[in-house]
């Protein structure tokens, strides 16, 4: 029996963690509007809500953070902002938890890594974030970890979902707009549908509550396998049932962006299977799920 706060709860995590009550499980999925993680006023109010509303339910609290300043080129120019959202948000967020000794978990991303590797990153490998959104949220990593919360962090990579802005939306949209399409085919990642994130945070927090969390406090969770943006797109086109030729390979120097992209963050997930966790599905199969999916 959980109560989960998700912060970020309009987002696509968001959205689909709050698919997932059930009659064991309560969610409250708040979005940037009604819960800001930059005001520590209602962060406070809101864990302490969570615990009140768990104590009178009968049930265990746990706080899901799906909260995050996403625009990763914005982030380049607005550092301070991103700052703000996933490095002092989640000091905040983390605090209160610990204060009323809530367990949380925290989602982070690929973009942590330098991404210059030759195998699958772990989770204790070396972070070198080389873009503002990368550092910051490396910088939220070290506040939660060292807030005193029972708290783990959960990284995950090239995350789509049925709402918000993602790769796949983009991919649809430009379809219709254009007879080719150039995408980048030298940057290499796992490709992770939010539904299949969502029910993995969610069988993790379970094990938290239950008493069996994992010992290693950051865990990677994606869909399994790798894939370059250009194999992505093309799957994407298969599925829709138009021409996969029509999408052609390119260079990241072709298609400059103000972020540097990781060349390579594929994350292994070998400690989240260690933990006696599900690994999440291939990420093929999943997108494959996805469109199949009203």
């Amino acid at each position: 029996m959980l109560s989960v706060l998700v912060p970020g709860g309009t987002g696509q995590l968001g959205r689909d963690l709050a698919a997932l009550a059930s009659e064991d499980v309560e969610v409250v999925a708040p979005g940037s509007a009604e819960l800001d993680l930059t005001s520590t006023g209602a962060v406070v109010a809101a864990v302490s809500a969570l615990a009140e509303r768990a104590r009178e339910g009968g049930r265990e609290p746990l706080v899901v953070n799906a909260a995050a300043y996403t625009a990763v080129d914005a982030a380049e120019t607005d550092e301070r902002r991103a700052f703000a959202v996933n490095a002092d948000g989640p000091r905040v967020l983390a605090a209160a938890c610990s204060s009323r000794r809530i367990p949380l978990l925290h989602v982070s991303t690929d973009y942590v890594f330098p991404g210059d590797a030759d195998r699958p990153y772990e989770p204790e490998d070396t972070l070198g974030p080389r873009s503002a959104y990368g550092r910051t949220k490396a910088a939220g990593e070290d506040a939660v970890l060292g807030s005193g919360a029972r708290a783990w962090i959960v990284r995950t990579a090239w995350v789509y979902g049925k709402s918000g802005g993602n790769f796949v939306h983009t991919m649809l949209r430009l379809e219709k707009e254009h007879d080719r399409l150039s995408v980048v085919d030298d940057q290499r990642g796992s490709p992770t549908w939010s539904a299949d994130l969502a029910a993995g945070l969610l069988e993790l927090g379970k094990s938290v509550v239950d008493g069996r969390a994992p010992a290693r406090r950051v865990l990677h969770c994606t869909g399994a396998g790798e894939v370059t943006w250009f194999g992505f797109a093309r799957a994407i086109f298969a599925e829709i049932g138009a021409d996969p030729e029509r999408v052609k390979p390119c260079t990241t120097a072709e298609f400059p962006r103000p972020a540097q992209r990781p060349a390579y963050s594929v994350l292994s997930n070998e400690a989240w299977r260690a933990a006696g966790l599900t690994p999440l599905r291939p990420w093929r199969e999943a997108l494959h799920a996805y469109f199949a999916t009203p």
